[in-house]
Parts: C-alpha cells; sequence; structure tokens
C-alpha cells in the first residue's frame, strides 16, 4: 500500500508539520508506505513527483488551506482539515485502505485541447499564442543585436556616415553573422505562433510566410511587412492548419498529413493571400508607422516614452511588460533603436530604485526586505525588472506607482538624448557589452529614473514607528536601536548562531499558579517585551488573539502553541511557558496546555524561523520528548531540550 499526502495549515508554521509527523508514525506503524508533502510557511517541501502520484494507492490531504488538486485527477482523495492529520491519522489511512473516499475528477485535466481553448478567453488565446512566438523570437535578436555591436566598438571606424566597418575587415564577418541572425526574426516569430496554435503541421507555413512577410519583393513592395506582418502570418498559418487537421481523411493518409498534406496547403493559403491580399497593405501601414516613429521628436517622443516606461513597469514582466518589450525589440531588426533604448532603461529602473532605497534608508525595511533589496539590486544590473517583484507584491499600492514613475523619469531622459538599443534587453549589462548608442545618457537616465524610484518609495513608505515597549524601559526605540540592543544581548544565550530564529533563556518561565489563556499570553508576551522584541504589546496580542479566534492552538497531547505575524514584532522569536498544573484553555482533546510555546514573527520575516519551528513541531509529536519538556525541573533543563532539537 502506497500513500501520498499533503498537509498545510493557514500560517505554516506549527500545524503543517504536526499533522505530517503523526501520519508518518500511523503510516510506520501500519506498514504503509507514505510521503507526506508539505505546504509550509517555507514554501512546499519534500514535493511529491508524477510517478509517485501514479503509483499511490489513495490521498490524503489534511490541510486548513487550499491545496491544488488537479494533479491527482484520478486518484481516490480523502480530504480533512489539518487537525484531523494531527489526531486522527490512523483513520485517515485506514479510509484509504478501505478505500472509502471518493475519485477526484478534474474537468480541466480530462478536457481536450479543443475544450481546454473554448473555455479560455479569445484575448487569453491570442496572448499566449503571441508569447510563444515572441519568446523564440528574442534569442535571435539578442544574439544577432550584441554581434553587431560587438563588431561596431571593436572594429568599427568613424566616418562622414557615421560607425562604419571596413569590408576587409575581420570584424565585416562578425557583423554580417549578425544580420544573418536578425533576418530569422520575422520567420521564426510566424512560425512558433503558428506552431502554438496548431503543434508541428503549423511551424513550416508558418516559417514560410513569416519570411513571405519579411520580403516585400513577393508583393512589389520596396518594404517588407516587418513584425506586423509575421504576426498576422503566424496567425493565419496556424488557424489554416488547425482547420486542416480536423479533416477526416482515410486511414491511408492520415501518416502523412502532418508532415506533408497540412503544410503543403497551409503554406500556399498564407503565401497567397499575402502576396495578392494582404502583403502590400500591411507593409504600407509598418512602413508609415516606423516613419512615425523616426519622425517623433521632443514632446511627441517624450509622450512615447511616458508611455513604454509605464507599460514596463507596470506589471514587471508580465503581459503589459512583454507587450511594449515587443514593441521595442521587433523595431531593432528595422534600423529603429530608439524604443528598445527606452525599453532598456526602463526594465531596469525598478529593482535598482528598490535596492537603493533599501540601502539609504535601511530603518524603514525589516531584515528580510533588506535581503530582497541587495538581490533586486543585483538583477536591476542585468535588466531583470522581475527582481523588484516581491516588493510590489507585498505593497503594490505603493511599489507599483513608484516603479512606474521612476521608469517613466529614465524612458522619457533616454529619448529626449538619443539612447539607442540594438539588443533585445536592457540593464548596465548591455552597456558594457557594447549595445548601447549614447551610452553617458543612458548611465544618467538609469541613475537618475532609480533615484526618483527611490525617493518615491521612501515618500511613499512610512517609517517603522517608534513606539514605547510596553513592559520594557520608558525610551522609545526605533527598530535600528533595538536591534543593536537585541546583538548585545544575544551573545551565547540564543539557540541559532544567526539571529533570524531565538530561543532565549530569558524567555523560558515556569509557573506553578493557576492560569487563563489570556493570563499565559500577556506573561509571554510581558517577557517578550522585557527583552525588546516586540515594540508594541497590544498590538502582537491582538494578532495572537485573531489567530485564536479562527480556531484554538491548543493542539492537544498538553501543549499549545499560539502565533502570529506582525508589524510590531523586531525579529523571529520563540516564549516558552511552563505550567506543570495546566492553563484554562480550549483544547483540541481536552487536555490543559502545561507546555506553551508563543510564537510571534515580523509580518516580512525570512523562512530561518519557520526551518526551526518545523523541527519544534515535530519534536513535539515525540512523547518522550514532550514528557521532558513538561516535567523539566529548571530553566536551563528546558532550554538544552529545546537546544538539542
Amino acid at each position: 500500500m502506497k500513500i501520498v499526502a499533503v498537509t498545510s495549515c493557514p500560517n505554516g508554521i506549527a500545524h503543517t508539520y504536526m499533522a505530517q509527523e503523526k501520519l508518518e508514525q500511523a503510516a510506520q506503524e501500519m506498514d504503509v508506505s507514505i510521503k507526506v508533502e508539505t505546504q509550509g510557511g517555507v514554501g512546499a517541501e519534500n514535493i511529491l513527483t508524477k510517478e509517485e502520484i501514479q503509483e499511490a494507492d489513495g490521498v490524503i490531504i489534511a490541510a486548513d488551506r487550499q491545496v491544488d488538486l488537479s494533479r491527482f485527477n484520478g486518484k481516490r482523495v480523502v480530504n480533512v482539515n489539518v487537525r484531523e492529520g494531527i489526531h486522527h491519522p490512523d483513520t485517515l489511512i485506514q479510509r484509504v485502505i478501505d478505500q472509502d473516499a471518493a475519485v477526484y475528477h478534474d474537468k480541466e485535466a480530462d478536457e481536450t485541447p479543443r475544450q481546454t481553448e473554448k473555455r479560455k478567453s479569445g484575448m487569453q488565446m491570442v496572448y499566449q499564442h503571441l508569447m510563444n512566438g515572441v519568446s523564440f523570437m528574442v534569442p535571435f535578436i539578442v544574439v544577432g543585436g550584441l554581434l553587431i555591436a560587438i563588431a561596431l566598438t571593436l572594429g568599427g571606424e568613424t566616418t562622414a556616415q557615421g560607425l562604419k566597418i571596413p569590408e576587409d575587415s575581420f570584424w565585416k564577418s562578425i557583423e554580417n553573422i549578425g544580420a544573418l541572425a536578425f533576418s530569422f526574426m520575422v520567420p521564426i516569430l510566424a512560425g512558433y505562433i503558428a506552431y502554438s496554435i496548431a503543434d508541428k503541421p503549423g511551424l513550416v507555413p508558418g516559417m514560410i510566410g513569416g519570411a513571405i512577410a519579411a520580403d516585400g519583393s513577393f508583393y512589389g513592395s520596396e518594404a517588407g511587412a516587418g513584425f506586423l506582418g509575421g504576426i498576422v502570418a503566424g496567425f493565419i498559418a496556424g488557424y489554416v492548419a488547425k482547420w486542416i487537421k480536423q479533416i477526416k481523411v482515410p486511414k491511408a493518409m492520415a501518416p502523412i498529413m502532418p508532415i506533408i498534406i497540412i503544410p503543403i496547403l497551409a503554406s500556399l493559403v498564407v503565401g497567397l493571400i499575402f502576396i495578392f491580399l494582404i502583403g502590400a497593405p500591411i507593409s504600407s501601414l509598418f512602413v508609415a508607422l516606423t516613419a512615425w516613429l523616426k519622425g517623433m521628436q521632443g514632446a511627441n517622443i517624450a509622450i512615447l516614452a511616458l508611455i513604454v516606461g509605464a507599460m514596463i513597469a507596470f506589471d514587471m514582466g508580465g503581459p503589459v511588460n512583454k507587450v511594449a518589450f515587443l514593441f521595442g525589440a521587433a523595431l531593432i531588426a528595422e534600423g529603429n533603436y530608439a524604443v528598445m533604448g527606452m525599453v532598456a532603461v526602463a526594465v531596469c529602473t525598478p529593482p535598482i530604485g528598490l535596492g537603493l532605497a533599501t540601502m539609504l534608508q535601511k530603518r524603514k525595511f525589516n531584515t528580510s526586505e533588506r535581503e530582497m533589496g541587495k538581490a533586486s539590486f543585483t538583477m536591476g544590473l542585468f535588466g531583470i525588472t522581475e527582481g523588484a517583484i516581491p516588493f510590489a507584491a507585498q505593497d503594490p499600492l505603493r511599489i507599483i506607482p513608484a516603479n512606474m514613475i521612476g521608469a517613466m523619469v529614465a524612458a522619457v531622459i533616454a529619448a529626449l538624448a538619443g539612447v539607442g538599443d540594438r539588443v533585445a534587453h536592457g540593464g548596465p549589462i548591455v552597456a558594457v557589452l557594447g549595445g548601447i548608442d549614447q551610452v553617458l545618457w543612458f548611465f544618467i537616465a538609469v541613475i537618475i529614473g532609480s533615484c526618483v524610484t527611490a525617493a518615491t518609495v521612501l515618500l511613499f513608505k512610512k517609517s517603522v514607528p517608534q513606539t514605547v515597549l510596553q513592559g520594557a524601559t520608558a525610551e522609545t526605540i526605533t527598530t535600528h536601536d533595538t536591534e543593536a540592543v537585541h546583538h548585545e544581548n544575544k551573545s551565547s544565550t540564543t539557540t541559532e548562531d544567526d539571529d533570524d530564529a531565538v530561543f532565549h533563556r530569558d524567555l523560558i518561565e515556569r509557573v506553578n499558579t493557576s492560569m487563563t489563556r489570556d493570563d499565559a499570553i500577556d506573561q509571554l508576551l510581558h517577557n517578550m517585551a522585557q527583552q525588546h522584541y516586540i515594540r508594541d504589546f497590544d498590538t502582537v496580542k491582538n494578532a495572537i488573539l485573531e489567530r485564536e479566534r479562527a480556531s484554538t492552538t491548543a493542539i492537544g497531547m498538553n501543549v499549545a502553541i499560539p502565533h502570529a505575524k506582525s508589524d510590531a514584532v523586531v525579529k523571529p522569536v520563540v516564549a516558552v511557558l511552563q505550567n506543570q498544573n495546566g492553563v484554562e484553555w480550549e483544547s483540541l482533546d481536552g487536555t490543559a496546555p502545561k507546555m506553551i510555546f508563543l510564537i510571534a514573527v515580523p509580518t516580512n520575516s525570512n523562512d530561518t524561523h519557520l526551518k526551526l519551528l518545523q523541527r519544534l513541531s515535530r519534536q513535539l509529536m515525540n512523547d518522550d520528548t514532550r514528557e521532558a519538556l513538561i516535567t523539566a525541573q529548571s530553566n536551563d533543563e528546558i532550554y538544552q531540550i529545546l537546544k538539542e532539537i
């Protein structure tokens, strides 16, 4: 008997791992093979593979959060809350053995591709097909642009017509290779749009249609239809090939349909449509668009730059960003580098600006955010806008406008200064490799735009409040000051060498008096306040009680683990209370808690403390460990047990 399971609780701090431990213990006693995936605060761990799910006789979901069930399509699924996993693991396993569970059917998994496409909106599918073509096109532009940039930088000579490479130079060959890479852009774009629509039968007609679109001689035009023609050719070829695929043919013809019949017919259709109907009009439209862009000066180009900068920074790599990026990248092949120049500065200003903000005023950011800032800054140097996403996800109403303002400023400066980018990528890395025209102005635009983003973020983002610590001294302590005090007090009194998650000797207390749940929470929070781990007593207490209202954290077995996240917590910490008489607390199994572990973490803390708490939660399921903590006769004895955990 093989079983797979998933455990998850609302905060992902304790119950997730307790349920895992109890399921594994019960499975071992019942001689059943089990693998448990945990979806806790540190993310998914011990992830189930497709093979393990396929081989499993059943699935146990013990979770209080939404779990994606689509991968368990066709399997018997026992779906319960996480408490059942902790207190009745043997019952859940027995249900799988007895096949006492319904077979889960995922409607989307059972759909045919045609049904899936019908379910999705038309715009979703169009965007999906277009992005498939773009993803294959971009490497050709990057390679071509960089090769041309390197050749011009190392082998170019100044002439009356600008920077030119002599015909007999070695670097002319490098330039020619780059130009060849560029020539593949439109056929690749069209081919993989068609491939996304019709699979392999669409690839050849899409590429042929794209090549015709790029070569105006087919339809009597001096200029080709460019990337607009390539997009149109790709969609025509794809849907024509898809339509032909649906025609019923004799079995004898079926093997040659995808490799001969469909490509030939679809290629003829898209080619003839372009040559006799739409090639010339699209070419005229593309020529007019290119001329309009080249003719933009002053206020007009500034408006375009504002639009491009806002689109790039709005969703940081999402659909809106990709549309602006595609627009700039496609124009490179037409010799218009200005739009990509705007894109090149806009893509890097949000991550660099946010990194600068965390460096300039550290007190406005917690430890986790400062670490994110370092990563964001580095990603910005390589033109990766996604480095700003973690900040935007946490505080979108402040971060996204700040990103957009900085990117718009940078794009306008680049546009007015004539910055150009010959490569379908951005960031300082492109300038270092020689892909940027007007390099000095490029860096000026990036620096000013990043500083604007940083200043706007700091203006929008309130400082961490300076509040008096209840139960501590009367002096006001800021985040920075608190951390300094904490480092001074810490030395050898914590269980970890770093200060990401702390068991402090002074946060362990033993009492034998009658106590209610609120008495115990007050006592533990008072100890935290005295040691400067929390900035506001009432804020943290309200967060703890809010969690209790959702469901009791007295998990049974004489243990309670109240916990919460709050901005009023300085850093992750665990306070411990032993009361051998038991605390009055609504418990899942009716036992009065004798060991209480109060866990408090900052809202945006990293996951080091969660790793520690995972170990603690699992060890509390061990009867010997739990009994040793309950009967310990001194704070040091409790501390040593926790240190071993």
